[in-house]
């Protein structure tokens, strides 16, 4: 069921379902499914493509213009089906808005500054990502917060499902070796694909970044039976010597870390 036709009943039905519906989640294509089809070769040599164009089949495995596609499905869908199904107004809100978060991949989003930006309140800015998610544009990741006093308990980073609409949105398609945010790409990409691989697996896993007030951080946290996985994202492998906060060690006690580039990410999502 795609994020529309499911929101669409979610508004539509007025009793509730429980005990009487199974739920299914497609994603656009994952990295499991892709090195199933088409193997090792297969999946690197589509690697930098992903990043830039998404994982949507017809972008992906298509023939036609991976730009023009998805350009078309971020005015017709993102501008147009959404506005009409939630009964909005202002398409050039929702745009800036996605403009605002596809620029804020990687970092800490505040709806207090998110609303300046767009030129709406908070409480619109919270309604319209809400929406967002529910059609599966975005997904939200909170931070990770027990016991450290300087802990940024109420931060939360903002990811897409898919690159290709991120792209889309800030009509950003440069070839990698081109591209300022390969970073940004690479962590979300990473997050996304990992969050696909749970789900296929039936893994319930809750989902994290950690940041402090003095600005220690970890990119991102799986915490599953009770245990913590830590990740960092590095895009340059030569990078990968990362001394992560010692204080996070000491309070949590973490099971496993790893440092995750391109060269070595695989045995994660498949």
């Amino acid at each position: 069921m795609t994020g529309s036709s499911a929101l669409d009943l979610h508004n539509r039905l007025n009793e509730p379902l429980t005990g009487r519906k199974i739920e299914y989640h497609l994603y656009p294509i994952s990295t499991g499914e892709l090195y199933a089809a088409k193997g090792l070769i297969g999946v690197n040599d589509l690697f930098d493509r992903r990043l830039i164009y998404g994982s949507y089949p017809d972008v992906l495995l298509g023939s036609l213009s991976p730009e023009r596609t998805l350009v078309e499905l971020v005015e017709s869908y993102l501008y147009k089906d959404i506005l009409e199904m939630e009964g909005l107004r202002k398409s050039s809100v929702l745009q800036k808005l996605l403009v605002a978060l596809a620029l804020q991949v990687g970092s800490e989003v505040s709806y207090n500054e998110l609303s300046k930006t767009v030129g709406i309140d908070n409480k619109t800015v919270e309604k319209y990502i809400d929406i967002l998610e529910k059609c599966y544009i975005v997904f939200r990741l909170n931070s990770f917060s027990r016991n450290i006093r300087t802990e940024l308990t109420k931060s939360k980073k903002i990811y897409f499902y898919d690159l290709g609409v991120r792209n889309a949105v800030l009509r950003s398609f440069a070839p990698m070796e081109l591209r300022q945010d390969k970073g940004a790409l690479w962590e979300n990409f990473f997050i996304v694909e990992r969050l696909k691989y749970n789900h296929y697996a039936d893994r319930l896993v809750n989902m994290y970044f950690w940041r402090t007030s003095d600005k220690q951080e970890i990119d991102y946290i799986e915490e599953c039976n009770g245990e913590l996985h830590l990740f960092e994202m590095k895009w340059n492998e030569k990078k990968q010597q990362v001394k992560l906060p010692n204080q996070f060690f000491e309070t949590y006690h973490p099971q496993r870390t790893d440092i995750v580039t391109p060269e070595n990410y695989l045995p994660f999502l498949i």
